[in-house]
């Protein structure tokens, strides 16, 4: 089994799906770094050799942030617009859609589920 930056990779699947597994990392810079280790990205990742594997984690760790690197950048980029008091900042911290969508109907995912209004039980006859 192969372990990337701290990430076990699924071993039936394709070295380029395999790779996409590590948060960071997409298609698209999967084939880039396969292209630039000049690994296949059709063979399973349980056929690679361990020279392969260890080409892999030098070019992910040398070029990419990935996993837990990336994941405070992110958070720490968010505090950012937060203290700031930016309008992205503001919408980060009402918990609301950030990117321009709109909220009268929709951006359940964010607002959360709809409190209940109007919603009582009937009082039981004694």
């Amino acid at each position: 089994m192969a372990r990337i930056a701290g990430v076990d990779l699924p071993k039936e699947k394709r070295v380029e799906i395999g790779l996409t597994y590590i948060f960071g990392i997409g298609r698209t810079t999967a084939k880039k770094i396969l292209k630039q280790t000049e690994i296949a990205g059709d063979i399973r990742v349980e056929k690679l050799s361990a020279a392969q594997v260890n080409m892999l984690r030098q070019v992910i760790e040398r070029d990419l942030k990935v996993e837990g690197e990336l994941r405070q950048e992110i958070s720490m980029n968010i505090k950012r617009l937060k203290d700031i008091g930016c309008h992205r900042g503001i919408r980060h911290r009402k918990r609301l859609p950030v990117r321009g969508q709109k909220t009268r109907t929709n951006a359940r995912t964010h607002k959360g589920q709809r409190p209940g209004i109007g919603i009582k039980k009937k009082a039981k006859k004694a």
